[in-house]
């Protein structure tokens, strides 16, 4: 186990500007406020907004992913929901204990979380899936706010090395200190409430990861494992 110490004050990371979600017709970002509109011309049947967090308010386990896929949740408005991704993740937190009913690859499919919550660290969809550095700047204070506003929260699930250094930097903490790697785990004190937060990280469970044997359903079994095990 490796402990890390944040850098920033309780009240620096407490006095928040933005709320936990964003504004559907946020524009902080123009490159993804043109991709968006792209997508709208498009497919305007799509959700084609900010992808709003989903789960538990009462989550003990945060998911924190990179951003929507276009196909995925840019298009369900669900975090990880329509593409092969959210299967894996969906079954995953299933096998754990973390559901209530069947995952059907659609935002009206009746799922629930039980326990856990998945956020995104970049809240709209990207080209080619790839953020920039100024984008994801632009949608940390979103990540500070739902992570200072979930209460029970004892462990982050960081999914991919952009998600693990967001998440990091939304806590305080120095990513020189705490680098990335899969199933990784450090214990810090919250910077909200000063208890004990566990942060695991892992290789995205995207198709590119699974398909070339970077990332197996049993290593990312490992890390969920882990997870529940220090809740």
């Amino acid at each position: 186990m490796k402990m890390g110490i944040p850098i920033a004050t309780m009240a620096t990371m407490t006095n928040k500007t933005a709320p936990a979600e964003a504004p559907l017709d946020c524009t902080l970002c123009p490159r993804l406020v043109a991709y968006r509109v792209e997508n709208q011309q498009d497919e305007p049947g799509w959700f084609n907004a900010p992808v709003p967090s989903f789960g538990d308010e009462n989550a003990r386990l945060l998911v924190v992913g990179l951003a929507p896929g276009r196909t995925g949740a840019n298009k369900t408005g669900r975090p990880f929901t329509g593409d092969w991704a959210g299967d894996l993740l969906y079954s995953t937190l299933a096998e754990f204990g973390f559901t209530d009913g069947e995952y059907g690859a659609h935002a009206d499919d009746g799922l629930k979380l039980n326990g856990a919550m998945i956020t995104n660290a970049v809240r709209c969809v990207p080209p080619e899936n790839k953020p920039v550095g100024k984008e994801i700047n632009a949608c940390r204070p979103f990540l500070v706010s739902r992570l200072a506003e979930l209460k029970s929260v004892k462990a982050l699930v960081t999914l991919g090395k952009i998600s693990h250094d967001s998440t990091l930097r939304a806590l305080g903490l120095k990513v020189s200190a705490h680098p990335f790697g899969h199933d990784v785990h450090y214990e810090i004190e919250s910077p909200f409430d000063g208890a004990p937060l566990h942060i695991i990280s892992s290789y995205h469970c995207s198709r590119y990861n699974t398909n070339t044997g970077r990332l197996t359903e049993a290593m990312f079994h490992d890390v969920f494992r882990r997870a529940k095990s220090l809740l």
